[in-house]
């Protein structure tokens, strides 16, 4: 395995951890000095990592993930002298309990909204992987004087179509974002990262344990959320200074439609990282992190 995979596994079992034990401070087996807290947000709580001092970065992750997915982004961000702010968005990981109207990506944005307020944020530079990329869009949109900037950390959801491999998948009555046998978690690993991580097959059933155990909720969550495939296509064009990054070997959202999101967004910076998937903050934090870090430091 290459060092490369090696930090990857070391995050996914991170990721693990801090799933199934109680909240603590700081959070354990961070390559930084992280912290965990959270606040009363609506009807739940939102919990969250917060990582370095400076300039406000939220980091937001996709459908059924969590905030560890931002700790080696967040490390990077702190070192380079920004605050990262990576919640488990209302009703994922551990900010709950919500009710299922808050799962709508409108009710996302203002609850986040609320968050920032909570904690004294003022502007924030919002960044967001897959439907995170689709919130982040949304909450630039409709709070522009609070928003520094807007970066797309791998393909957002709302701009194009699933792509081919999900969309056969779907067809067959197989959905690979809610597995609930080994041989579909290891379909949505190869969608989800052009060089799958090795993770230990303990892992594996306990993550396949949750999905079989809530998988109504899952499949709950999952028809609001398809319901905005097409959100940021839609939108208006907005000035707010944008990063793309987008992997060319991404399977869930197909690199065609980076031409898509550049029109909505004049004067954007962008890039097609090689040999990349879906999940670029976990299969390429270094370089993901690199060219987000120099996209901050003009604005």
């Amino acid at each position: 395995m290459n060092v490369m995979l090696a930090k990857l596994v070391q995050s996914l079992c991170v990721i693990l951890l801090a799933l199934s034990v109680a909240r603590a401070e700081p959070l354990i087996g961070a390559p930084c000095f992280i912290e965990i807290d959270s606040r009363q947000v609506g009807k739940g709580s939102i919990e969250y990592l917060k990582a370095g001092s400076g300039s406000s970065v939220f980091l937001l992750h996709g459908l059924f993930a969590q905030k560890e997915q931002w700790i080696e982004m967040a490390c990077a961000l702190s070192s380079a002298g920004f605050m990262a702010i990576a919640p488990d968005l209302p009703g994922y990981g551990k900010s709950i309990p919500f009710p299922i109207e808050d799962y709508r990506l409108e009710n996302q944005v203002v609850l986040l909204h609320q968050l920032a307020n909570a904690l004294s944020l003022g502007k924030v530079h919002i960044a967001g992987s897959s439907m995170g990329g689709a919130i982040s869009s949304m909450y630039a949109n409709q709070y522009p004087m609070q928003t520094r900037s807007l970066a797309f950390i791998g393909s957002p959801l709302g701009i194009g179509p699933w792509g081919a491999k999900v969309k056969d998948l779907l067809a067959q009555g197989v959905n690979p974002f809610i597995p609930i046998t080994m041989e579909q978690l290891n379909l949505e690993m190869n969608l989800l990262f052009y060089k799958p991580p090795v993770v230990p097959e303990t892992i594996k059933d306990q993550l396949l344990d949750d999905y079989r155990k809530s998988n109504r909720h899952y499949q709950q969550v999952w028809d609001i959320v398809n319901l905005y495939l097409n959100q940021i296509a839609k939108s208006s064009s907005v000035r707010t200074p944008a990063l793309i990054l987008w992997g060319d070997r991404d399977e869930i959202f197909s690199v065609v439609d980076i031409s898509a999101l550049q029109s909505k967004y004049p004067g954007n910076q962008h890039y097609v990282m090689p040999d990349a998937g879906h999940l670029l903050m976990l299969e390429n934090p270094t370089e993901a992190s690199r060219r987000y870090i120099e996209f901050l430091k003009q604005r």
